[in-house]
């Protein structure tokens, strides 16, 4: 198929906080420079969602004027409150016992949604073409290996592969080096980290799943800046999880749990886990009375340092949560994106000053290692290993970890994969969840309405099988399907003929493209691809 095809000094894959900050600092160092951004959501911050509570140092390296320039961080965090949840009580922890890692003085509560939308407007203010709408759905390689750049989706194929009267072929976007900033477990990232073994000798990368209302609550219950964390109830101490709620805006609540996918109980269900979350009194003395307007969910890596990949290949690298740069100890990547794009695209500014491209940039590598993120990472990087051993267990280690040692042990524990911790059926007990009253609990239906998701159904499934068969014959048969109990979304369901036959029915519609199922499924059977166009949830102040 011969395609259109553009150069550019630079493409970026990805509008999130780290794709962005690249796009400006590449800009910054040399206004000359050609640099293209895409991104599969239908305008830039359409498919981002996460907590949020941001740390501006990075940003503060960035643009020192950004409040000059009006970035919507508007509220500081006023009050910390770190809780354990009972069944049916709480208790706190005081400030005094907190890790400095659970201390958010001096950052703001945002929607990160909004806040790219903004660095959006910085990139474009300095001449960076961006194209919302476009996903990265396949990589252009030399004769020699290296990267070339991406090729755009095709639109207008129909659910049998064919083109319909609407075909148009994706454009090739060619670049002298390419920046893959896709956010957490990236489809192209990930064929990137297979063919050059950016893994090998890495520990494998782990991840949670984030689920998040946004709420209108009433004035009286609404305390600007006020962040709660909770660990503990509904969730037994061997899961990980726990959630956050941050009131900012006008009368605005963000709410939501993060579960380790690490997991073990086949029968547990992250969406309704968060549903159960919302009945305790203590969350329930906020909501309650006010009105749900927004949802949404997307995996996230925890890994930290231990878990990142090599970060640079020919001709391109990994920047964000495509490589994994979050700081779960801190429940924060936001920062950690703006800086790894930041110090990726210094890198990739001096290579092209110095006549080069396709190369490997050996000096990203250096300068995180430089940098003062290497050093947050490096504090954080017992974390998820000590918390793999239990709530009360991994919340004491922890803390004598960052209070004793100030996270300056001199060992580093290691992680083991998400995937193969899922038990069979056989040996796990089934939970029984509380139908959603319609006020506080819902069901997943209802949820993916708000996030205004929509895909065309007359395409390919987005959402593929290596071994269809697999869907029943294993993960039904040994696992009861986790899949209709993982994903946030409702895309997978088990349905039955008239004489009982099941089969795995994917209502790929509904899918907000969280990146659950390609990371938990049990057998890593299902590989999650871009759909077309510009598909997908959109949301609006996630």
């Amino acid at each position: 198929m011969e395609r259109e095809a553009m150069e550019f000094d630079a493409v970026i894959v990805g509008g999130g906080p780290s794709g962005l900050s690249a796009a400006i600092r590449l800009k910054q160092i040399n206004p000359g420079l050609n640099v293209c951004l895409i991104d599969k959501g239908s305008e830039i911050g359409a498919h981002i969602l996460s907590g949020a509570i941001m740390d501006p140092r990075a940003l503060n390296e960035l643009i020192p004027d950004w409040q000059a320039k009006e970035a919507p961080l508007n509220t500081p965090v006023s009050e910390d409150r770190f809780m354990f949840l009972t069944a049916d009580g709480s208790f706190s922890v005081s400030q005094s016992a907190l890790p400095a890692c659970f201390k958010n003085h001096g950052n703001y509560v945002i929607s990160l949604g909004q806040f790219c939308r903004w660095l959006g407007q910085q990139a474009e203010s300095l001449g960076v073409e961006i194209y919302p709408g476009f996903a990265g759905a396949d990589i252009l390689f030399g004769e020699h290996g290296e990267v070339l750049g991406v090729i755009t989706g095709d639109m207008g194929i129909g659910r049998d592969g064919q083109p319909t009267d609407a075909f148009q072929p994706g454009m090739e976007l060619r670049a002298k080096y390419t920046l893959f900033a896709e956010g957490c477990r990236g489809h192209l990232g990930k064929r990137l980290e297979a063919k050059y073994g950016l893994r090998r000798g890495m520990d494998p990368q782990v991840y949670g799943l984030g689920i998040k209302e946004l709420w209108e609550v009433p004035a009286e219950r609404h305390q600007p800046g006020l962040a709660v964390h909770t660990a503990g109830w509904p969730l037994d101490s061997a899961t990980y999880g726990g959630s956050f709620m941050y009131h900012y805006g006008e009368n605005l609540v963000a709410v939501g749990f993060v579960i380790g996918l690490g997991y073990t109980n086949t029968y547990l269900s992250p969406f309704e886990e968060f549903q159960r979350y919302k009945t305790h009194p203590e969350i329930r003395k906020t909501l309650e009375g006010g009105r749900r307007i927004s949802y949404g969910a997307r995996a996230l890596t925890a890994g930290g340092l231990q878990a990142l990949p090599k970060l640079a290949f020919p001709g391109g690298v990994l920047i964000g949560d495509d490589a994994g740069f979050l700081n779960a100890s801190r429940i924060k990547g936001s920062h950690a994106a703006i800086k790894s794009g930041m110090m990726a695209a210094e890198a990739v500014a001096e290579a092209l000053a110095a006549g080069r491209q396709g190369d490997e940039l050996n000096a990203y590598g250096e300068k995180f290692r430089a940098s003062w993120l290497f050093d947050e990472l490096h504090k954080a990087r017992n974390f998820k290993p000590l918390m793999s051993k239990g709530l009360w267990l991994g919340s004491l280690l922890f803390g004598i970890d960052q209070q004793l040692f100030r996270g300056k042990a001199p060992w580093t524990l290691h992680l083991s994969a998400d995937h193969p911790k899922l038990k069979r059926a056989s040996d796990c007990r089934p939970i029984d969840y509380p139908k959603p009253d319609g006020k506080l609990t819902f069901d997943r239906l209802s949820s993916v309405f708000l996030s205004n998701t929509n895909h065309e159904e007359n395409q390919p499934c987005h959402i593929q099988m290596k071994n269809p068969a697999a869907a029943i014959d294993t993960n039904l048969a040994l696992y009861d399907a986790p899949a209709q109990r993982y994903c946030p979304a409702g895309v997978y369901e088990i349905v039955r003929d008239e004489a009982g036959q099941p089969r795995l029915q994917i209502n790929a519609q509904n899918c907000l493209h969280c990146k659950t199922c390609d990371i938990k499924d049990p057998t890593q059977n299902i590989v999650w691809i871009t759909p077309q166009g510009s598909e997908g949830p959109i949301y609006q102040a996630m």
